[in-house]
C-alpha cells in the first residue's frame, strides 16, 4: 500500500479548481456530477471549497485508508501534487499525519 492510499489528506486539505475544458460536460473526463463549475473557464471538485474540504471523489478514513473514486479520471492539479512535496507534507500536518522523520 502506498502513502497515498492510506493517507489521503492532501484531498481533504485543498481547494481543487481546473478548466472546465477537463470536466465531462465540456468534453473532458471528471464525472460532471462531482464538479461545479466556477467561472465560464474554471470548475472546482465539490467538496473542496468547504470550510473543512474533503473532495467529493474521496471514499475512506483520511490517515488509514482512502481512494479516489475517478482516479482515472481526476483533473490536473490531483496530476501534479506529488507524495512527499511541500504542499504532501503541509496537509499531512493539517491532518496530524507527520512522524519526526516526515517533517522538514
Amino acid at each position: 500500500m502506498t502513502t497515498c492510499t492510506s493517507c489521503g489528506a492532501c484531498c481533504a486539505s485543498y481547494r481543487v479548481d481546473f478548466s472546465v475544458h477537463e470536466a465531462e460536460h465540456c468534453g473532458g473526463q471528471v464525472p460532471a456530477g462531482l464538479t461545479e463549475q466556477v467561472t465560464d473557464s474554471t470548475s472546482r471538485m465539490r467538496g473542496t471549497d468547504h470550510a473543512a474540504p474533503r473532495c467529493a471523489a474521496l471514499s475512506g478514513s483520511v490517515g488509514r485508508q482512502v481512494a479516489c473514486g475517478i482516479y482515472e479520471w481526476r483533473p490536473s492539479p490531483c496530476h501534479e501534487l506529488q507524495e512527499g512535496s511541500d504542499a504532501c507534507q503541509r496537509a499531512r500536518r493539517r491532518h496530524l499525519l507527520f512522524n519526526e522523520r516526515s517533517l522538514p
